[in-house]
């Protein structure tokens, strides 16, 4: 496997096992993932930050470059300001903060043991997520993760400055982080104070993309396979990220269990693209509908699937259009025959005037 799909590939147990559901419609998230491998065999650094407004990319940080990179055009112009100064050293923070951190949890997994040369003898993992949410009553909602190894290892509880372990080896590393509680209280500050004024002056940088409203296109689709016929409504091009599709049999919702559950993947021009399958008894497939609701929307958009035309069918309306064709050209020339023939009878009978 290359560099560029191992990356990939700790990027998405990252999201998977340690990443926050996205946020619902009008409310806004600040997210910073940060991942390192402990031996740069994974085509990872030994850390690597990505930040992110809602699903939106707009800054990274390498320990190897030790600068932050505007990723957005919008940001491109803060680059300078007081704020992306302020990003900066956080992020600097940060890279020192992983890598102490990722050298403890190793520790208390036994997983720090060097060769003769002076190397890890195996390489391993960190990833982190931390942000907030920031609600449309301006209420907010903190995070801040640890994954090892790509599962779930650790998670800051700000409400009571104690950390939850979500495997038994974190346990030890959990009981040493509780000690430090200046720690405890400056990660309760980031989350609860610093997080939403960030992300308020970032959303100010990114008014008119970040706040942009893009409907979808609804249509859905029919495939049949071993007598099951499979129904896929797809949503495609839209932003933000945020969207609900459901599926109704005879106006009625399906309970959610009888459903596949829902995609959403990004295409690459800052837009989205989503799906949900359901699999019906053939010759049904008109009973079902798909409703799908998006900040860009008025009301919910419905769907369902139409049937094509059969071979005899689209065969007849082909002939019928041809005949209506040479009827009307049938019909033109018709008419134009009879204005040259009135034209002639009127010529015959017109005498010219005799010069005197």
């Amino acid at each position: 496997m290359g560099s560029g799909a191992r990356r990939a590939l700790l990027l998405l147990l990252l999201l998977r096992t340690v990443a926050e559901p996205g946020p619902p419609p009008r409310s806004h998230s600040l997210r910073y993932l940060f991942m390192g491998a402990s031996v740069p065999d994974l085509g990872l650094p030994l850390f690597e930050a990505l930040g992110y407004v809602d699903d939106q990319l707009f800054v990274s940080y390498s320990h190897e470059s030790r600068r932050a990179e505007p990723r957005a055009q919008w940001v491109q112009g803060g680059a300078t300001s007081q704020l992306w100064l302020q990003l900066s050293q956080s992020l600097k923070g940060w890279d020192h903060m992983f890598i102490v951190d990722f050298w403890t949890i190793m520790d208390n997994h036994n997983h720090s043991k060097v060769t003769k040369l002076g190397v890890l003898s195996e390489s391993h993992t960190l990833q982190v997520i931390l942000g907030c949410e920031v609600q449309e009553d301006n209420s907010t909602r903190g995070f801040w993760k640890y994954g090892y190894d790509g599962q779930n290892h650790l998670e800051f509880c700000p409400e009571t400055l104690d950390w939850r372990a979500a495997e038994p080896k974190a346990q030890a590393t959990k009981l040493e982080w509780e000690v430090n509680k200046i720690r405890a209280k400056q990660n309760r500050a980031f989350l609860e104070r610093d997080c939403p004024e960030q992300l308020q002056r970032l959303l100010e940088l990114g008014r008119g993309v970040l706040d942009r409203r893009v409907p979808p296109l609804v249509e859905v689709t029919q495939r049949v396979a071993s007598a099951v016929s499979t129904l896929r409504c797809q949503a495609l091009n839209f932003y933000p990220q945020n969207i609900t599709m459901k599926w109704l049999k005879d106006g009625q919702p399906l309970d959610a269990k009888d459903v596949e559950p829902k995609d959403v993947l990004p295409n690459g021009d800052g837009t989205y693209q989503g799906w949900a399958a359901l699999a019906v008894a053939p010759g049904e497939e008109q009973r079902y509908t798909c409703q799908v609701e998006h900040p860009g929307l008025d009301q919910p958009l419905t769907a369902t699937w139409e049937a094509p035309m059969s071979g005899t069918l689209v065969i007849g309306v082909i002939s019928g259009i041809a005949v209506c064709i040479i009827l009307l050209f049938i019909g033109i020339l018709f008419r134009i025959l009879r204005k040259r023939h009135a034209s002639r009878g009127a010529m015959g009978d017109y005498v010219l005037a005799e010069c005197k």
